[in-house]
Order: C-alpha cells, then sequence, then structure tokens
C-alpha cells in the first residue's frame, strides 16, 4: 500500500510542479529581451528532463548547465560560420559544411571533464536554432538570455523534483 501512496503523491507533486512551470512562463515571458513571444515553456521542459538523464545529481546538473552554454556557444559559431560561406557563395553547402566541421571538433569535448555531457549541448543547439529560426525578434544574444534563463530553470526544477520525490518517499514509509 505505502508504495502506491508514495507513487501517487510523487506523481500529484511532478504534476503540480509541471503546472507552476507553465504559471511561471506565464508571468516571467513578457520580460523576456524578445519581443511579442508567446512563452518559451518549451525549453524548461527540456531542460528538466535534460537533467533527468544528466543523472538526476548535483553533478550530472551543472554538467547539463555547462553542456547548455557550450551548446548556445557552438550554435552561435556554427551560424556566423554559415553567414560567412553564404556571403562566399557557398549556397546549399553554408549551412551543411560549417555543421560537418565545427560539430566534428566539438565531439572531442567528451573527453574533457565536466564538458562531457554531448546529448544536453545538443538539446540546447537545437532549442537555440529552433528560436532563432521561428522567433523573427530574436537576435544571438536575446536567443542566448532566453535559453539559459528557461533552461536553468528547468534543470533547477529537475532537481526540485528529485529532492521532493526524496522527501516525500522517507516521509510515507
Amino acid at each position: 500500500m505505502n508504495n502506491k501512496l508514495v507513487f501517487a503523491v510523487g506523481t500529484a507533486y511532478t504534476a503540480f510542479l509541471a503546472s507552476l512551470v507553465v504559471c511561471i512562463d506565464q508571468l516571467i515571458h513578457k520580460f523576456m529581451p524578445i519581443a511579442d513571444n508567446k512563452g518559451f515553456v518549451y525549453i524548461t521542459f527540456v531542460a528538466w528532463a535534460v537533467y533527468f538523464f544528466s543523472g538526476c545529481t548535483v553533478k550530472g546538473g551543472i554538467r547539463a548547465a555547462i553542456g547548455y552554454v557550450v551548446g548556445i556557444l557552438v550554435s552561435i559559431v556554427v551560424m556566423l560560420f554559415a553567414g560567412v560561406l553564404s556571403s562566399a557563395g557557398f549556397g546549399f553547402f553554408s549551412v551543411p559544411l560549417p555543421v560537418l566541421l565545427i560539430v566534428f571538433a566539438w565531439l572531442y569535448l567528451e573527453k574533457v571533464p565536466w564538458f562531457d555531457l554531448i546529448p544536453a549541448m545538443f538539446v540546447a543547439a537545437g532549442c537555440y536554432f529552433g528560436i532563432m529560426t521561428y522567433v523573427p525578434e530574436a537576435t544571438f544574444g536575446t536567443a542566448a538570455c532566453v535559453e539559459i534563463i528557461y533552461g536553468f530553470l528547468g534543470l533547477l526544477v529537475g532537481w526540485i523534483t528529485i529532492v521532493g520525490k526524496g522527501v516525500i518517499t522517507k516521509s510515507i514509509k
């Protein structure tokens, strides 16, 4: 019986956190540096999941946060390089070529402690490219700012989820 109760209370707690994240987005998105946005709660939910696949530890969360920053920086480098190649007449290959070259080098970070959480970097890069592609008012800086705020919020909520569920489990059992 206790296991079912722990599961039910833990599930309700996690659902409450998800609802809280949506409320936070509704309150803060209008203060983000990108005008006329509709919110970025998806970044928080993605980062929340990243915390879980990072091992559900503070160390894993820090590695994920570093991965977010690196993923954003690499995305900016790819876009700048693609702009140079586009201006030089590379056409179709203006983006694929920088991706090939930069990602090749980027993957060597897997060998560097604290910079080795490559999946978090790819998730961050994907979110960053999404903002830059689909949010007309976004700039390199504003997109980075938004992704850091919402991404770090998601990592924090991941940590809060684990800590809270631990407290719930101990108090019920």
